[in-house]
C-alpha cells in the first residue's frame, strides 16, 4: 500500500509531463528529423528553431503583443470585478440574481459569436489592430468570470468588518483598498489567473481583431507553412516559449489558487 501512495502519482505526473517533454524534445529537432525518425531526444541537438523566434520581429513581437493586451485585460478585468462583486455580494436589489445569471451566460457565449460584431465595431471606430482591441474583446468573458470567483470570496468575509471600519472612521474608498482587498487577496489572485490564463490561450478573437501592429503569437504560429510543409522545429519551439508566461503566473499564485479550491468558487 505504501509503495502504491506514491508509485500511482508519479505515474499520473509522468503521463502529464510527457506531452511537454516531447514539445521541448522537439523544439531541439529540424523538421526533417520529426518527419524523418521517432526519437525520445534530439539526435542533431539544434537552436535554429529558437534563433529564428528570437532574432524575426515577426515572431517574437507576437509574444510582446499577446502579454500587453493580456495584462490590459487583466488589469482592467479585475478592477471592474471588485466593485460588482463587492454590489453583489453585500447588496441585495431588483433583479440582483438574474443580473448575476446573465453575466455568467456572457461567458458561456462561444467566442464566434462576437468575432464579427467587434470586428466592424473597432474598424468604425478606429482602433482594430490594436492591443486595446483585443484586451476589450476579452473582457466581455473575463469580467463575468472574475465577478463570480470575486462573489464568492467577498461573501465569505462578515459584514461586520465593514460597520467596524465605518464606525472606526474610515470612507469607503480608504476601507475598500486599505482593509477590504488585502481581506480577498486569495480571491484577487485567483480571477487575476483565470483572466491572464483565458486571454493568453483565446485564439479567434485575438486573430480576427488584430492584422499587423498587435498580431500576437498565437496568429503568428499559424502561419508556418512553407513549399516543403509546416516547419514543426519551429512550431514547437515557440510552443515551448507560449508555455512560459503561464508557468510564471501559476508559480507566484500558486497559494492563492490553492485557496480559491478551498474557499472560493474555484
Amino acid at each position: 500500500m505504501k509503495r502504491a501512495s506514491w508509485l500511482i502519482p508519479t505515474i499520473y505526473i509522468i503521463f502529464l509531463m510527457l506531452p511537454i517533454y516531447w514539445l521541448v524534445s522537439m523544439s531541439f529537432k529540424t523538421t526533417n528529423e520529426i518527419l524523418g525518425s521517432f526519437t525520445l531526444w534530439p539526435q542533431n541537438f539544434t537552436l535554429d528553431n529558437y534563433r529564428v523566434i528570437f532574432t524575426d520581429p515577426s515572431w517574437y513581437m507576437g509574444y510582446v503583443n499577446s502579454i500587453i493586451y493580456v495584462c490590459i485585460n487583466t488589469v482592467l478585468s479585475v478592477s471592474v470585478a471588485l466593485p460588482a462583486a463587492y454590489a453583489f455580494s453585500r447588496y441585495r436589489f431588483l433583479g440582483d440574481k438574474h443580473l448575476f445569471f446573465w453575466l455568467l451566460t456572457n461567458r458561456m457565449a462561444p467566442a464566434a459569436v462576437f468575432a464579427l460584431p467587434f470586428f466592424q465595431l473597432y474598424s468604425a471606430i478606429g482602433i482594430f489592430d490594436t492591443h486595446l482591441a483585443v484586451a476589450l474583446a476579452h473582457t466581455l468573458f473575463n469580467i463575468p468570470l472574475a465577478v463570480w470567483i470575486l462573489e464568492g470570496f467577498m461573501s465569505g468575509v462578515p459584514k461586520q468588518l465593514d460597520e467596524t471600519a465605518y464606525v472606526d472612521g474610515y470612507s469607503f474608498p480608504a476601507f475598500f483598498i486599505k482593509i477590504f482587498i488585502p481581506t480577498i487577496a486569495a480571491g484577487i489572485g485567483v480571477a487575476a489567473f483565470f483572466c491572464f490564463m483565458f486571454s493568453w490561450v483565446e485564439l479567434l478573437l485575438a486573430k480576427t481583431l488584430t492584422a499587423v501592429a498587435a498580431k500576437p503569437i498565437a496568429a503568428t504560429m499559424t502561419k508556418t507553412a512553407s513549399s516543403s510543409g509546416y516547419e514543426l522545429g519551429l512550431l514547437a519551439a515557440a510552443g515551448t516559449l507560449t508555455i512560459i508566461p503561464g508557468a510564471i503566473v501559476i508559480y507566484f499564485v500558486r497559494n492563492y489558487i490553492a485557496k480559491g479550491f478551498a474557499l472560493g468558487r474555484v
